[in-house]
């Protein structure tokens, strides 16, 4: 499950999707619940907090920074021109976000994709 994002001409931005755990003073994907670099443990986070949760609708809380292992998300990109001198973004379900709550947005996504930059997917 994820969220497509699109300008307000309908170009497709790119796609937001939870993605797992992810140790965020290390900057990696963790795998089982303790990271193997720093050996931090997961925290747990409820949906009203976490990446899942922010996919189906229950965490509606503020787009900040993370520490610690908690969940993330992660963006494919379909398009980052299109976001140039634009002022507002929306996702599938018509919410509008400023360019600037979208890049705040992208903070909780510390793994992106490129490789589906021109190409049409959902």
């Amino acid at each position: 499950m994820g969220c497509n994002f699109y300008t307000l001409q309908g170009i497709h931005i790119g796609k937001r999707s939870a993605a797992g755990l992810y140790c965020w003073d290390c900057g990696l994907s963790v795998y089982g619940d303790t990271c193997s670099t720093c050996g931090q443990s997961a925290t747990f986070e409820s949906l009203e907090k976490s990446a899942a949760g922010r996919e189906l609708g229950f965490n509606t809380q503020e787009f900040k920074p993370k520490t610690g292992i908690k969940s993330c998300s992660s963006f494919n990109w379909a398009n980052k021109e299109c976001i140039k001198n634009k002022r507002f973004v929306k996702d599938e379900y018509g919410r509008k976000y400023t360019i600037s709550e979208f890049k705040k947005m992208l903070t909780e996504c510390p793994i992106q994709y490129t490789d589906m930059m021109g190409r049409e997917f959902s």
